[in-house]
Order: C-alpha cells, then structure tokens, then sequence
C-alpha cells in the first residue's frame, strides 16, 4: 500500500511540474500568443497567476490581440 501512494504521489507530482513548466513556457515565448495549450493552461490558472501571465505576454505582444482569458470585456483589449 505504501508503494502505491508514493507512486501516486510521484504522477502527481510529475503532472504538476510538467504542467507548470509547459504555462511557463507560453507565457515568456516570443514566438506567438495565440498557442492553443497555453491559452488553456494560463486560463485555467487561479487568478494571481493569470494576471501575471497575461500582463507577461501583454509585455510582449502588446500591439497584437490578447488571446482568450486576457482579453477584456469587448474582446480587443489587454485586461
């Protein structure tokens, strides 16, 4: 039993960290804002940390559109 929390433990842990790691790296790309995963990863996130990621990508593709979960209310500008 004890072998199989721990096993379930390191998924876990594993799924966090990839996760995590793969939000990151759509935040600070400089490639394009509009990658499909990320989008889903940054508005998934609690709110603190969607706000760091929009005013991240924000910083860096501010005369483009926001993606989806950054865009204020009419849909054209940055929160």
């Amino acid at each position: 039993m004890k072998k199989l929390v721990r096993l379930l433990l390191i998924i876990a842990l594993a799924v966090v960290v990839f996760t995590g790691f793969r939000w990151y790296r759509y935040v600070t790309n400089t490639d394009s804002p509009y990658d499909e995963i990320g989008i889903t990863l940054n508005n998934a996130m609690p709110g603190p940390i969607n706000s760091w990621g929009c005013a991240k990508l924000k910083s860096t593709f501010a005369g483009s559109l926001p993606p989806y979960g950054c865009a204020a209310a009419d849909g054209t500008q940055w929160k």
